[in-house]
């Protein structure tokens, strides 16, 4: 693996850091699980065990606190980490989380700063989101039915995350974007009305493939719906236009709907158009490992690191660790052939 680059760009004086792993891609975004919690118990999150009991979550002491994620962050962005994406469970059920992502919009170098919320919160919190640094906004959300919507998530809030929708538009969050799980027999229903949202509200609806995540999972082949068929169906309302895409735009397919969409739609395909060979990221998870993949187990126990000494270096090599351990591609459709599917780890804690 390359070293960190951290020679001074002329034009600006500043540091100018990069993270090549071996494969030669830049390396330059960290998810960060705030938490394993959620208030929510989606069908796709939440296993056929936790559906009928209590859900089996981190103690306090598990999780990384604000300073430790603090210093972890430092650390990255020294490295040359630019982008923060929070992500849980549900990073807004956490408590401080507002001081927290002030401190975190603080930090001299970090200039991107995501949250991915289930909503529920949002319309409350979206002012003080913004104002501690918060640009974009990613929403789950899988049915545009409140009844439906109650089935997925176990939880009758559908209200609660549109206000939050409104309230970000409102204020200017840009992107917002709508993620959405397509599941045949779920929701396929509603795919049309989903794309149809981008052509009337500026903001951008993501078709996501359901994939296998963790024992228990409720993904089944029956269930999955692929990207070509999600786009074959949207196209009924007009043509799909591609929209040219920026460093940072992420691993979605993005299209406007038509010349006069407000909006635009974008297609993650893990599946079937897998994007390993672009992939930029990193994630910390709830549990404070640090993983380069969100589809293969190996972990680097940064908590333990964290909790066992004051120097950076160690943090450092951490990093460099994970990025050297970093794989081409996931090898889904392999797994997927020969036993099923069923992927690794917990999503609520891996981060979503």
């Amino acid at each position: 693996m390359h070293e960190e680059n951290t020679s001074t760009a002329p034009a600006t004086g500043k540091p100018a850091s990069s993270l090549l792993d071996p494969f030669a891609r830049s390396i330059s975004y960290l998810r960060l699980s705030l938490t394993d919690r959620c208030n929510l118990r989606c069908l796709y999150c939440v296993t056929e065990e936790e559906s009928e009991g209590s859900l089996c979550k981190l103690d306090h002491e598990d999780l990384l606190s604000y300073e430790e994620m603090l210093r972890v962050v430092r650390v990255a962005v020294a490295m040359g980490i630019s982008k923060l994406r929070l992500t849980g469970g549900e990073p807004l059920t956490r408590r401080g989380v507002l001081p927290f992502i002030a401190a975190l919009g603080a930090i001299p170098g970090l200039t991107d700063i995501r949250l991915t919320t289930n909503g529920v919160f949002l319309a409350d919190k979206a002012a003080a989101l913004l104002a501690a640094g918060v640009g974009k906004v990613n929403i789950s959300l899988d049915s545009l039915k409140p009844e439906r919507f109650a089935r997925i998530t176990g939880v009758d809030c559908f209200q609660e995350v549109w206000r939050g929708v409104e309230k970000a538009l409102a204020l200017g969050f840009s992107p917002v974007k709508l993620n959405v799980v397509a599941m045949r027999g779920v929701n396929d229903d509603e795919l049309v009305d989903f794309a149809r949202l981008s052509q009337e509200l500026p903001l951008q609806v993501r078709f996501i493939e359901f994939m296998p995540m963790g024992a228990g999972s409720r993904w089944s082949r029956d269930m999955y719906l692929s990207t070509d068929a999600i786009m074959a169906e949207v196209s009924r309302l007009g043509d799909l236009l591609p929209v040219e895409q920026v460093r940072h735009d992420g691993p979605a397919r993005v299209y406007r709907l038509g010349a006069d969409a407000r909006g635009s739609l974008g297609f993650i395909s893990p599946i079937s158009h897998h994007f390993c060979d672009s992939c930029n990221r990193l994630r910390l998870t709830s549990a404070g490992t640090l993983r380069s993949c969100l589809l293969h187990d190996e972990e680097i126990d940064l908590r333990a690191i964290l909790r066992s000494t004051q120097d950076d270096a160690a943090v450092r090599a951490a990093f460099r660790q994970a990025i050297a351990d970093k794989p081409k591609g996931h090898q889904l459709e392999e797994r997927l052939r020969e036993s099923g599917g069923d992927c690794h780890g917990r999503m609520s804690r891996i981060g979503g």
